[in-house]
């Protein structure tokens, strides 16, 4: 269970939101709406750690992510605007970067296969750098297909720069995620449909005014 508590925001003098409360239990994907500028990236970011809110908490499994920001880390998954890819890394290395640092190990088939899951196998030796946005944008998500992958996902705008192959690639993955039990937290411009995925949507829009 993930949960979330009187949560506020502010950027400058500016509350993108107050009073923010949900919960989120395994098996399940919240789909965070809202105008731009509403604040969706940024609980992204207070939900993986990366922000400080400026009231309220964040808890997994009833403890504050805070204290237990090693621990949480190895069960997350976080897809923002970046790629978070290092440029003079190939895929296949950037690959056992994530497997390390989410604090495992990946065999070379299983990171290859990931990569093709994606389309973008034909790139694991190349370093990043070489890459499109597009491709960029795959093997980031190749994480999401590795064996033993995280049990939250955290995905913001993760259909963007994609083709209609890789979205439904990528939406097959996230409802085999959610069914498996795991957690999808994500902001979408885009309609994808998710088959057979128990959706909760909090919309900033209406935080803003209770701000």
């Amino acid at each position: 269970m993930l949960e979330v508590k009187a949560l506020g925001c502010m950027r400058g003098e500016r509350s993108l939101f107050t009073g923010l409360g949900f919960s989120i239990a395994d098996g399940r994907l919240l789909r965070v709406a809202g105008a731009n500028g509403s604040g969706k990236t940024s609980l992204l970011r207070i939900l993986c750690g990366l922000l400080t809110p400026s009231q309220g908490e964040v808890l997994w499994r009833a403890r504050p992510i805070s204290s237990i920001r090693d621990e949480y880390h190895r069960e997350l998954a976080y897809i923002g605007h970046l790629n978070g890819l290092k440029d003079d890394m190939t895929p296949h290395e950037n690959l056992a970067v994530a497997s390390t640092l989410a604090g495992g190990a990946s065999e070379p088939a299983a990171r290859l296969n990931a990569l093709d899951n994606f389309g973008v196998a034909q790139c694991a030796d190349l370093p990043v750098r070489h890459l499109s946005q597009g491709q960029r944008r795959r093997v980031a998500l190749a994480r999401l297909a590795m064996p033993a992958a995280a049990r939250i996902w955290i995905l913001d705008e993760p259909f963007t720069a994609l083709d209609t192959n890789a979205v439904a690639r990528l939406g097959h993955l996230i409802a085999g995620h959610v069914a498996g039990g795991g957690i999808v937290i994500l902001t979408t411009h885009q309609e994808v449909a998710i088959a057979a995925v128990d959706t909760v949507v909090v919309n900033l829009d209406q935080q803003a005014g209770r701000a």
